[in-house]
C-alpha cells in the first residue's frame, strides 16, 4: 500500500464499511504502518463519531490526539440519514474544505488514512454534488465494501459500472462475511464477483473479510 489516503466506500449504509475500515486499519498497525482512520461526514450522532469509535475499539481501544480535536470527524449531524438531508435539518452546510483540511493535516502526520465515506458512492453531500464526485476530484485510491447478502450482488455490479465511468481507480474490494448469512448465495457471488474483477478490473485486490476474533 503506497503513502497516502485512500477513500472506503460500499453497496449501502450497512454493509460493513466502519468494520472494514477498523480491521484495515487494525491490519496495517499491526505491521508497523503509521496509520489513522477519518469519517468524512457522520450523521446521526452529536458531538462524535460513533464510526471513529468502532474504528478506535477494532484498533485495539486506541486514542489519538486527533480525535478529540475532531479532525478524524470533521463534521457532524445530528440525524441518522444522507448528508446533504442531515444538513438541511440541522440548518448548517457542510464544509467541504474543512473535510479536505482535516485530510491534508492527517496526511502530513500518517503515512495511511484511510477515509471511510457516508452510506455509498452516489449518496449526495449536497443538493447536486455526490460522494463519488468528491473520490473523483481527489483521485483518492477506492476501496469498495460488498457482501454475500441476498442483493448485493446486483448492487456490486451497479457500483462497479459507476466507478467504471467515472474512471474511479479501484484499489481493493473487500467482500465482508460479517455477519453470516447464506452460504450458498455468498459462495456463488463470491466466485461471479471475482469472475467480473478479473475481466473489468484486473488489476483490483480482492480480499475476503470474516470476523475478527479476540
Amino acid at each position: 500500500m503506497k503513502k497516502g489516503t485512500y477513500f472506503i466506500s460500499g453497496i449501502d449504509t450497512n454493509v460493513g464499511k466502519s468494520y472494514a475500515t477498523g480491521v484495515l486499519a487494525l491490519n496495517l498497525k499491526n505491521k508497523g504502518v503509521n496509520v489513522i482512520t477519518q469519517k468524512m461526514i457522520q450523521t446521526g450522532n452529536d458531538g462524535f463519531s460513533e464510526d471513529i469509535d468502532l474504528h478506535r475499539k477494532i484498533m485495539g481501544n486506541v486514542t489519538f490526539k486527533e480525535d478529540k480535536e475532531m479532525i478524524t470527524a470533521p463534521e457532524i449531524f445530528t440525524y441518522p440519514c444522507s448528508p446533504h438531508l442531515a444538513a438541511r435539518i440541522d440548518n448548517r452546510e457542510i464544509s467541504l474544505e474543512k473535510i479536505e483540511n482535516a485530510t491534508k493535516q492527517l496526511e502530513s502526520n500518517y503515512d495511511i488514512v484511510l477515509l471511510e465515506g457516508a452510506g455509498g458512492l452516489m449518496v449526495p453531500v449536497t443538493e447536486d454534488y455526490l460522494t463519488i464526485d468528491y473520490i473523483k476530484k481527489h483521485d483518492y485510491p477506492l476501496i469498495f465494501v460488498t457482501s454475500g447478502k441476498l442483493g448485493s450482488l446486483n448492487h456490486t455490479l451497479l457500483n462497479f459500472k459507476v466507478i467504471k465511468d467515472y474512471g474511479v481507480s479501484l484499489y481493493k474490494v473487500i467482500y465482508n462475511l460479517y455477519p453470516k448469512t447464506d452460504s450458498i448465495i455468498e459462495a456463488d457471488s463470491l466466485e461471479y464477483i471475482k469472475k467480473v474483477l478479473k475481466r473489468d478490473f484486473p488489476d483490483t485486490i480482492f480480499e475476503i473479510l470474516d470476523e475478527v476474533k479476540d
